[in-house]
């Protein structure tokens, strides 16, 4: 009886729990949103897809003119240098998918004093920001495991609502999938994750050939450790409490501990070519949009030119 009592108090509080996150995002989201589109705004936008023969502004190649095509199409002025008839093709910005996952989990919501958002609130500013710049420039976007990619110019609204209809459990990595391999995958978490998970999260979204970029946001205090004194630590997804009676000895420890966390999951993004930068919540959004617009440039090969990333995101 003593465990079935148990159980069904943990289910209760799992309910409130999720009642309370569903209603603070809910509330939440219309700012967001807004956020989002001012931030997109103030971003050159227009990503290009892989370049081959089709309707579009800019010039391409020539090739031969094929017996049965309208006369109109024969550039004349080349044609004039040689004893064949060329067409001038131009280039088609063929759309391409990109996955984007804003980490949801309770961890995120944290904020200390120093942070202009909470993880969570920058994690979505950027997320729903970057989708509407992608859309924008003839793109489609889509949430592993919870929206399928859309070239919607209302895909802000469509991720939002996928958000506020998602009864799944707030996990903090991506789902299990295989995005094609000219696919394009963003991962916005604080990465608190056991090495283990991400690294497993990295071989699968890899396995294809996709390429992605992997974001950890942080708040400043996760950076700094800046407490002295008896503090209370309280694990927000498992609900674990560890006492420091002299927090300010551990800061050294963490400060390590948290440089091999991301060196062990900078080692992994390079040899897969993927891209990986730390972004903290006192800085800007708009920073962050420009620098994921960068590293996710096309070239003419259907690849992407890297992008350096270090702690400047």
């Amino acid at each position: 009886m003593a465990a079935d009592n148990r159980h069904q108090n943990e289910e209760i509080l799992a309910v409130r729990r999720a009642d309370g996150e569903s209603r603070t995002l809910a509330a939440s989201l219309p700012r967001l949103v807004l956020e989002a589109r001012r931030v997109a705004a103030n971003v050159i936008h227009g990503l290009h897809g892989r370049r081959r023969a089709g309707s579009g502004e800019n010039f391409w190649q020539y090739r031969r003119f094929v017996s049965g095509e309208p006369s109109q199409r024969v550039d004349w002025r080349r044609s004039a240098r040689d004893d064949h008839l060329y067409v001038r093709e131009q280039e088609w910005e063929a759309a391409h998918t990109v996955w984007i996952w804003p980490d949801r989990s309770p961890s995120m919501a944290f904020a200390s004093r120093e942070a202009r958002d909470s993880k969570l609130e920058r994690g979505l500013i950027v997320a729903f920001a970057l989708a509407e710049l992608l859309v924008a420039g003839g793109e489609r976007v889509g949430i592993p495991g919870l929206m399928n990619p859309t070239a919607s110019l209302n895909v802000i609204d469509k991720m939002a609502e996928a958000m506020l209809h998602d009864e799944k459990t707030r996990a903090s990595l991506p789902p299990s999938f295989v995005p094609s391999s000219l696919a394009e995958v963003v991962v916005l978490s604080d990465f608190w994750s056991p090495i283990t998970e991400i690294t497993t999260m990295l071989a699968g979204l890899s396995s294809s050939g996709a390429h992605g970029t992997m974001i950890q946001v942080v708040d400043p205090a996760e950076e700094t450790f800046p407490y002295s004194g008896r503090v209370e630590f309280v694990e927000p997804e498992a609900g674990s409490v560890i006492t420091a009676g002299r927090a300010e000895s551990w800061a050294s420890d963490y400060v390590a501990r948290v440089a091999l966390h991301r060196d062990q999951i900078r080692n992994e993004t390079n040899r897969l070519d993927w891209l990986f930068s730390t972004h903290t919540t006192s800085r800007s959004a708009a920073e962050l949009l420009l620098f994921l617009h960068a590293g996710m440039m096309v070239s003419k090969g259907g690849g992407r030119s890297t992008v350096k990333a270090g702690r400047s995101a």
